[in-house]
C-alpha cells in the first residue's frame, strides 16, 4: 500500500493546497496526447466517451470515468515543460504533478488493489516510506512526453484490468487486495476513481487558465 492512497480519496489524499452515448474513439485531444485506442467496454464496443443517458450501471460508470479522463488530458495537453511545471499560487500543485499522481492512482487502484498485483515501474522502485510525495516532487524532472506517456500507459493498464475483471465477474466483485480486512467492490473503485478525476480536473482547470487562458467544461467537439 502506498502511503496516502486510501479508498476514500477525497478525505485522505493530501493534495498539497490544492447526451447521447457514443462509442467512437475520436476525442478532440491532440494526437500525441490521446490514450491508446483499446476496447474497454465489457461487450467489446470500444471506449465510451461519456455516460449514456439511460444505460446500464457499468456503462454509466465507465462512461463517466472516460469523460473525466478525456477532459483531464485536454487540460494537460499541448504544453511544454514550463507549462507543466507552472504553479497557481498559493498552491504548489502543477499539471505535471497531477499527470504523475493520477498515473500512480490508476495503477494503485486497478493493478494493485483490484487484482493484487505488483505495481509496474516506476512505482515499484520508489521508497514510499522515505518519499511519500515522490510522484509530486519528481514530476519536474520528467519531460512532457514522459509524463503524458506515463499517464496514458497507466490508463491503458486500468482499462485492461477492468475488462479482465468484468470477463469473470460483475460490478459487485470485491478487490483482491483488502485494507484493514475490508475489500472494496469494483463499483466502489470506479466511483472513487471518478471522484479522483473530478477533483483534480478542477485543479487543472484553474492552473491551465492561469497559463494560457484555456477554459471550458469539456473537450470541444
Amino acid at each position: 500500500m502506498i502511503p496516502g492512497l486510501f479508498w476514500i480519496s477525497s478525505s485522505t489524499i493530501n493534495v498539497r493546497a490544492v447526451g447521447l452515448t457514443s462509442y467512437a474513439i475520436v476525442p478532440t485531444i491532440p494526437e500525441e496526447n490521446r490514450p491508446e485506442q483499446t476496447v474497454a467496454c465489457p461487450d467489446g464496443r470500444g471506449i465510451l466517451q461519456e455516460p449514456p443517458i439511460a444505460g446500464s450501471e457499468i456503462d454509466t460508470l465507465l462512461g463517466a470515468l472516460e469523460r473525466n479522463r478525456r477532459t483531464f488530458a485536454w487540460k494537460c495537453g499541448g504544453l511544454d515543460a514550463d507549462g507543466l511545471a507552472a504553479e497557481h499560487p498559493p498552491s504548489k500543485v502543477t499539471l505535471g504533478g497531477l499527470l504523475k499522481h493520477l498515473a500512480l492512482v490508476e495503477d494503485e487502484y486497478f493493478t494493485g488493489r483490484l487484482h493484487d498485483r505488483e505495481l509496474p515501474a516506476p512505482w515499484n522502485a520508489v521508497d514510499w516510506d522515505a518519499t511519500p510525495d515522490w510522484e509530486w516532487q519528481s514530476a519536474a524532472d520528467d519531460s512532457p512526453e514522459e509524463l503524458m506517456t506515463l499517464w496514458q500507459d497507466a490508463v491503458e493498464r486500468s482499462r485492461k484490468a477492468v475488462e479482465e475483471a468484468l470477463a469473470t465477474g460483475g460490478i459487485d466483485q470485491l478487490a483482491k487486495r483488502s485494507r484493514n480486512g475490508r475489500s472494496a467492490s469494483l463499483r466502489y473503485i470506479l466511483v472513487d476513481m471518478i471522484e479522483e478525476y473530478a477533483r483534480h480536473s478542477g485543479h487543472a482547470d484553474l492552473i491551465r487558465e492561469s497559463i494560457d487562458g484555456l477554459v471550458g467544461e469539456g473537450v470541444p467537439g
